[in-house]
């Protein structure tokens, strides 16, 4: 029997959580702000991702907002209006375990994006594995337009996405790309119509659980670690991933299950 629970961690993030698929959803519910990362909120993302990064019965997560204007306007610039040079940098090691907690995640993880995804925002998608956007999304980074550079990992997560020189453009010039070129240019996965985005990712995310836990932990650790390598060095890195999985009770149910022609029930282990 299925069963949703829900819960939020600081004011502004929410989970829920569904037994019967195994499929997080990790709301960004700041909607009198469009999401803007304010300190409070980032230090409830830091503390929602640790708990769902701990729940071995989550096999897939998908970021979204309840805002039905925004997926997530980026830093709250006026919260940081109001920060001294101190301040600040008290609150760089919050923000920035923000975006990693999201990139962490251990297993595959979805952003739904529906509307503005700028700064930050972008960010927070560009740590997921997939990017699903509506025919609203509005993307980019337009920090250098208010005298900072991305820094939640956007000079570096943009470029393994669509190159080192495109990613040079879109930065450099702080421009907007809307959705249809943000999929032309790949800066998005899948395009949908326009209120089918959390629909579409939650059905995807229900797709790819249906599959070995462990299986998928593994992939995404081999695909991750194996970033930036030379060709050889990620072949070893796949080979120790395949190695966790190999000899794991998802395998053998994985290959019983294929041979008597029935559906798997993962140990997840």
């Amino acid at each position: 029997m299925s069963t949703v629970t829900e819960k939020r961690f600081g004011e502004w993030i929410v989970v829920r959580k569904d037994s019967g698929t195994h499929v997080a959803e990790l709301v960004l519910d700041r909607p009198k702000a469009m999401n803007a990362v304010s300190a409070e909120l980032a230090a409830g993302l830091v503390e929602a991702c640790t708990d769902l990064g701990r729940d071995r019965h989550v096999h897939a997560t998908v970021l979204s907002s309840s805002n039905d204007r925004a997926f997530c306007v980026g830093a709250d610039l006026k919260e940081r209006n109001a920060l001294s040079d101190a301040d600040l940098s008290r609150h760089r090691p919050t923000a920035r375990a923000a975006y990693t907690g999201v990139l962490d995640l251990p297993m595959p993880t979805i952003a739904a994006v529906h509307g503005f995804a700028l700064g930050g925002g972008f960010e927070l998608a560009l740590s997921c594995d997939v990017i699903v956007a509506d025919s609203t999304a509005v993307v980019g980074l337009p920090e250098v337009s208010v005298g900072v550079i991305p820094g939640g990992g956007g000079t570096q997560l943009l470029p393994r996405r669509v190159g080192a020189a495109r990613a040079a453009e879109l930065i450099f010039s702080a421009r907007r790309v809307e959705a249809a070129e943000a999929r032309e240019l790949g800066l998005v996965d899948e395009l949908v119509e326009d209120g089918a985005v959390r629909a579409e990712a939650l059905a995807l995310a229900g797709r790819i659980a249906g599959n070995s836990p462990v299986g998928l932990r593994a992939a995404k650790r081999a695909l991750r670690t194996g970033w930036g390598l030379d060709l050889w060095a990620g072949l070893e890195i796949e080979d120790a991933a395949w190695r966790t999985v190999a000899f794991s009770g998802d395998r053998t149910e994985g290959v019983a299950a294929f041979n008597e022609k029935r559906k798997p029930q993962w140990p997840g282990e």
